[in-house]
């Protein structure tokens, strides 16, 4: 009677395993899917459930239930032997059943065929050492657990996704873009998304710098260890507006939880993008944001209380918001360069010349500059005050040279010390040798 209540429950339990592939209408990518988050979920081969769905089919609920095999009853592992098995699963947690059995075999603490794989991987996982429980305490990674900050802006998160290719490049070419986005960790509120042409740090800074402009500042942000997030840039931007910079420990993507679950959101947006071919970024920019608010921003979101959808936790929150001023903003999302100047007074930055002043000729600069304006720059210099520096331009004409500064200038004189030095010291050398003995001076004084 036991046995059978608890082949029920068993049949009962795959039952409800198979309830999300039995609905009507499933399409083969839908049906993939759900397989896929289902092995996941209970840690199951896919294998085993294609044979479940047969089984059900043909047999229906009775079919699921686990026939007897006619096994010797449990118990039938001498404790001895069972804890061998147990150390040498504790040693490598990935050996397999018959690695270990092996090994038992080859050392002589058990006879050829003693052990069966099903009775020993049955005793293993009763005691807690099967191959998933072990691997699962022997990771390095970070525990998954969950984590959510309590009020908005306490934490920001920011990913980069893939986007689709747009008619943008040279000659109408297709060209990959790229999606940043910045989400509130409280409140799962996008702050900023775009897309953007190039992969590099500053589509970072931007969003970033929008998503501060409509919001304010966060108390810290949380990133990845991708170049476009780790880099002097950002540390400086950071420190600048007093945010806490954090990274993800490598590898550790289920800490980035929030931003990846909707980064694979995104995926049934770029599917209806496919549909519609939008021909430049803008167009594609317009199509996300109406996406964004209409599909995720005001839909309820079953993680926050009440269900309720991310845009009315973030408004409906009382933590107050902290602007920047703007000056310290634009500031702050300011780079910083070094250069050499020329002989010229001048110096190369991103292929451009730039008049810095011939009284620094020869000095090392320090450049601050906004990327996306380059037609002026800032020049730092110990003992100076910042000054701005613009685009050398070169006429028609030669330009009247600009006078050189004082220190630099060639001092009156009216000869040359190296000429006149040299002339005393040949005169000091004649006066020398003057005294020195003639051999024809005292002959002719000796014939006298």
């Amino acid at each position: 009677m036991n046995d059978q209540k608890k082949a029920e429950e068993i049949a009962a339990a795959r039952v409800q395993l198979l309830s999300p592939l039995l609905a009507e209408g499933l399409d083969p990518a839908k049906l993939r899917e759900l397989k896929y988050q289902i092995c996941l979920t209970h840690g199951i081969s896919e294998r085993t459930i294609r044979r479940y769905l047969e089984v059900y089919q043909q047999k229906g609920f009775d079919g699921l239930k686990p026939k007897g095999r006619g096994r010797k009853p449990k118990g039938t592992i001498a404790p001895g032997l069972l804890e061998q098995a147990i150390i040498l699963r504790r040693e490598v947690p990935r050996r397999s059943i018959a690695q270990i059995i092996q090994i038992l075999e080859w050392e002589g603490k058990a006879s050829p065929g003693e052990l069966k794989r099903s009775t020993l991987q049955e005793k293993l996982t009763k005691c807690g050492y099967s191959s998933r429980q072990m691997q699962m305490y022997a990771s390095t990674g970070v525990s998954s657990r969950r984590f959510q900050k309590r009020f908005r802006n306490q934490l920001w998160q920011s990913d980069i996704k893939y986007g689709p290719y747009l008619p943008i490049g040279p000659k109408g070419s297709l060209k990959q873009v790229y999606l940043v986005t910045f989400i509130d960790d409280a409140t799962r509120y996008v702050l900023h998304g775009a897309f953007y042409p190039t992969l590099d740090q500053v589509i970072v800074e931007d969003c970033f710098r929008m998503a501060i402009q409509k919001w304010g500042l966060p108390q810290a942000v949380y990133f990845d260890n991708g170049k476009q997030y780790r880099n002097k840039s950002m540390t400086r931007t950071c420190s600048k507006l007093g945010i806490r910079l954090l990274y993800a420990r490598p590898y550790a993507a289920e800490s980035k939880g929030k931003v990846e679950k909707f980064n694979r959101l995104i995926d049934a947006f770029l599917a209806e993008v496919a549909l519609e071919k939008p021909k430049t970024l803008d167009r594609l920019n317009d199509l996300f944001q109406v996406w964004l608010s209409e599909c995720y921003q005001n839909k309820p979101h079953t993680a926050l209380e009440n269900k309720m959808s991310p845009e009315t936790a973030y408004r409906s929150d009382k933590e107050p918001l902290r602007f920047p001023d703007p000056e310290v903003l634009a500031n702050a999302f300011l780079h910083s360069e070094s250069r050499n100047v020329d002989k010229s007074g001048c110096i190369n930055f991103m292929g451009k010349k730039y008049e810095v002043g011939l009284s620094f000729i020869g000095c090392r600069v320090d450049v601050i500059y906004d990327p996306a304006d380059i037609s002026e720059l800032t020049i730092e210099y110990e003992g100076h005050a910042p000054w701005k520096a613009h685009e050398l331009v070169i006429g028609d004409r030669v330009g009247k040279r600009p006078q050189l500064p004082e220190y630099l200038q060639l001092p009156k004189t009216e000869g040359s010390r190296l000429l006149e030095a040299a002339e005393q010291k040949h005169q000091e050398r004649r006066e020398r040798q003057a005294p020195a003995l003639s051999f024809r001076a005292l002959s002719e004084g000796g014939h006298k």
